[in-house]
């Protein structure tokens, strides 16, 4: 008997119908002897309907009663599957946040997890019921209903699961798990087995949306084991078949890890460059360019800092594409004038492409075959960053799709680990 954590988005539990089939599967664990805690978010498109009525109501309402508003939709969602596993004829008993407890810190709209109680998850589970958790919401220190943020289901399942020691977190979604890249780019691309928590991170990161990036942090540090799975399948799809489908999250250490040198390609159009032209090359300039874009918290990605010739430089970063227009009025105001850049140069029409994979560690000439492939295919690199396990690199949006599919091929990720050389 095990214990597992099942988590469904919004498109799961969309309607009545759909959540009646997600308490068929659970009901399907929960008769194998297995205890389960169901973390579900709120029907799709309801917590987008109850911030536009605040949003009619106030261009600008306040935070704490917007998560007031918020959480109900996780709510109702909750004990509406309580129901639905009743009718199936099995103990069930769904609680919020705050009835759990989980704590959060008080910044209401993108709160984070500071601890979760278990015992009363646990009292339940010991007598027999499946136990539903909303997810997305938690209480402050003062009592006051939080939210987490965007995705913040997934990150309070593996925060659930971490709590009372599940032996996996099964995050259901509408993908039957995590691809080598986006097959509506590259429709060769394949579903990995299994992929290490650093390369699911990276791939996060880089624009990949199947797990929101907190979760996976989340779920590194508590070594939570994580698989991506359909929930689209028939609810009553054999238990053998449906507990090694999808994508297993795991440890890099894990002997059922895929030999790849790259598991996958990310990418994101959500990119725009700056660079400020004839810069003085002196000590401290990068923080003068650099401080006050942080200080409007502004979120800066890469950074180029070209050769001095004749005593200036020029200074390239990209932010992302919502913060362009906000970022190059700030630096016009404030930063140019204080630095005594000749002049601003900007492309909001960029893309990031990334190759990920912890193989890259231990191999030489990754990227040298990554610059080749854009090379061949006459594809600009604008801009370079390399960590251990990636490299990205900003080239012309228009060519984005493009690099993906070359790069996808040249690194084998269209076939099967075995037919590898």
């Amino acid at each position: 008997m095990s214990l597992i954590v099942h988590k469904y988005g919004g498109t799961s539990m969309g309607s009545v119908e759909r959540i009646k089939n997600v308490a068929r599967r659970v009901a399907k664990w929960h008769a194998a002897g297995h205890q389960v805690v169901v973390v579900p978010s709120a029907m799709a498109g309801e917590t987008n309907r109850l911030l536009g009525l605040a949003r009619e109501i106030s261009p600008q309402p306040d935070a704490r009663e917007l998560d007031m508003i918020a959480a109900t939709g996780e709510q109702a969602s909750s004990g509406l599957l309580a129901i639905a596993l009743q009718a199936e004829g099995v103990p069930a008993r769904s609680y919020a946040g705050w009835q759990v407890p989980v704590r959060t810190d008080s910044s209401f709209t993108k709160a984070r997890i500071s601890s979760i109680e278990d015992a009363r998850i646990r009292g339940d589970l010991d007598a027999g019921r499946v136990v539903i958790v909303t997810g997305f919401q938690g209480i402050d220190p003062e009592g006051h209903i939080t939210t987490l943020g965007r995705g913040g289901s997934d990150t309070s399942a593996v925060a659930v699961a971490a709590a009372i020691k599940a032996d996996e977190c099964l995050i259901y979604t509408d993908v039957d798990g995590v691809y080598t890249t986006d097959p509506r780019v590259v429709p060769e691309a394949r579903r990995m087995a299994v992929v290490s928590f650093e390369e699911m991170l990276e791939m996060a990161s880089l624009g990949s949306k199947v797990l929101q990036i907190r979760s996976v942090e989340f779920a590194g540090k508590y070594r939570v084991p994580v698989r991506v799975l359909s929930s689209l399948t028939d609810p009553l799809i054999p238990l053998e078949e449906e507990m090694v489908s999808g994508t297993l999250i795991t440890f890099e250490e894990d002997e059922k890890m895929e030999a790849a040198v790259v598991s996958g390609i990310a990418f994101s159009r959500d990119e725009a460059k700056i660079t400020l032209l004839a810069v003085p090359d002196k000590p401290g300039i990068a923080f003068s360019i650099l401080g006050p874009v942080a200080a409007a918290n502004i979120d800066v990605d890469m950074i180029v800092q070209n050769q001095s010739v004749a005593g200036t430089t020029d200074f390239s970063f990209t932010v992302n594409r919502n913060e362009f227009a906000r970022a190059v009025d700030l630096l016009k105001r404030e930063v140019i004038p204080a630095v005594g850049a000749r002049e601003l140069s900007t492309d909001e029409k960029v893309a990031k492409v990334s190759i990920v994979g912890i193989g890259m560690r231990s191999h030489v000439g990754v990227a040298s075959l990554m610059f080749q492939t854009l090379s061949q295919e006459g594809i600009n690199i604008q801009m370079i960053s390399t960590s251990e396990i990636k490299t990205s690199v900003i080239i012309d949006d228009k060519y984005m799709e493009l690099g993906v599919r070359a790069l996808h091929k040249a690194f084998g990720l269209d076939q099967a680990p075995a037919e590898k050389a």
